[in-house]
């Protein structure tokens, strides 16, 4: 399950969780939950068909609030028409499980019931998140729905999954899972729904990279890859075609975005300079070895027969490379992990690698750095602009190093 870091704002966001009539509705109390215990407001909304799977009980328990039905659609019990207070209130609205009949009426117009109406009374960002069995999901009139309805800027589309629905099929419908869910809403949050880049290629290196000197044993670090993993979700979020290099990995990709997963500092550079000349932007935020064993063992060597000492030879300088290799209107964004002082070696690395701009990040600070949710640093760029972004998480880091691309 991909991570779902918190990403703070400066007041309580608010978001209605509208629930549509499937079987997946099970995983929007996760979503709830969640969404609650990072400090957003709830409010949620769920159709007649929703209250076959959930109840209105359970999602007014995890939200802290009462949950919406059309009955209360229809009473007048409101200072003012409910699918008015709620449009106007939310700065995000998330249909999920987003079904075919909802689909069909979004993309219509249509306003009969408490969901549709209050999608209408507002003017929010409005993420979607579809959930179907694979033959209905992949229907001609279905997939003509989808694609009209993405065509508006307010819609924002999640992927459906593979694996074995609940029909026992096996194929796409599959719901996105609640984690990237609460990340995809936590980004619109940030962006209220720009999407700055659409239309452009990202390129991101993550992880760690491993130099085996035998089957079993390498020389490598402790990078997890999560902040090129939520680089890959932030720019994912803002509209761009992501591809996403990375060493071992513990989490899943994003669904949307091209992985191509690699071990050793040589295969990430095979593959970062193929995809190099497509590329609008380019991050290196690997932590790639800088050296590798001069030699290797097919077998593993047994104990007694370990070296006393490893001779080394050094690996290729892929950001180097990249940087000798870009076109002018490609932008190349390197990562410098440093204790102590960490402008000096970063400003040193920019101008050196002939980058375009340098995250220095502190891997010696609390919870900040490798294997950490959270992380700090000081965005620097060739012309000598400085950001210096305060601990946050990954997530939020990702989304103002984009920020700052933007300007």
């Amino acid at each position: 399950m991909p991570h779902s870091p918190n990403l703070t704002t400066n007041q309580r966001s608010k978001v209605v969780i509208a629930v549509g009539g499937g079987i997946a509705a099970y995983k929007v109390c996760e979503v709830v939950s969640t969404l609650f215990k990072i400090g957003v407001e709830v409010r949620v909304i769920l159709t007649n068909s929703a209250q076959k799977f959930i109840t209105p009980l359970t999602l007014a328990t995890l939200s802290r609030h009462p949950a919406y039905t059309d009955d209360d659609f229809w009473q007048a019990n409101h200072p003012r028409p409910l699918h008015i207070e709620l449009g106007e209130w939310a700065d995000l609205l998330v249909i999920a499980p987003l079904t075919a009949n909802t689909l069909a009426k979004l993309n219509s117009g249509m306003a009969d019931n408490l969901l549709t109406n209050t999608v209408l009374a507002s003017t929010s960002p409005v993420l979607l998140a579809p959930a179907m069995n694979t033959d209905m999901w992949e229907q001609l009139t279905v997939q003509r729905n989808w694609q009209q309805l993405l065509q508006d800027n307010r819609y924002h589309g999640m992927s459906t999954a593979s694996g074995l629905l609940a029909c026992d099929r096996i194929g796409a419908g599959r719901m996105a899972e609640p984690a990237e869910i609460v990340t995809h809403i936590q980004s619109l949050l940030h962006t209220k729904g720009s999407q700055d880049l659409a239309g452009k290629r990202v390129l991101i290196s993550a992880g760690g990279t491993r130099e085996y000197f035998d089957p079993v044993r390498f020389i490598g670090n402790p990078s997890t890859g999560k902040m090129g993993l939520a680089l890959a979700q932030a720019a994912l979020h803002r509209g761009a075609n992501v591809t996403l290099v990375h060493g071992a990995a513990s989490w899943n990709a994003p669904l949307g975005v091209q992985a191509i997963p690699v071990m050793t500092a040589a295969e990430m550079q095979q593959v970062m300079l193929e995809y190099l000349p497509s590329a609008d932007v380019i991050i290196m935020s690997a932590a790639v070895a800088d050296v590798k064993p001069r030699d290797y063992s097919a077998e593993k060597l047994p104990k007694r027969s370990l070296p006393q000492s490893l001779p080394l030879e050094p690996v290729p300088d892929i950001v180097a490379q990249l940087a000798q290799h870009k076109q002018p209107h490609q932008l190349l964004i390197g990562f410098a992990a440093q204790t102590g002082d960490i402008v000096t070696p970063a400003m040193a690395k920019l101008q050196t690698k002939q980058l375009d701009a340098i995250v220095a990040n502190p891997i010696d600070q609390p919870h900040s750095g490798f294997g950490s949710d959270n992380n700090q640093a000081i965005l620097i760029d060739s012309q000598g602009r400085k950001l210096e972004i305060p601990p946050c998480s990954k997530l939020q880091m990702a989304h103002q190093l984009f920020d700052f691309v933007a300007q």
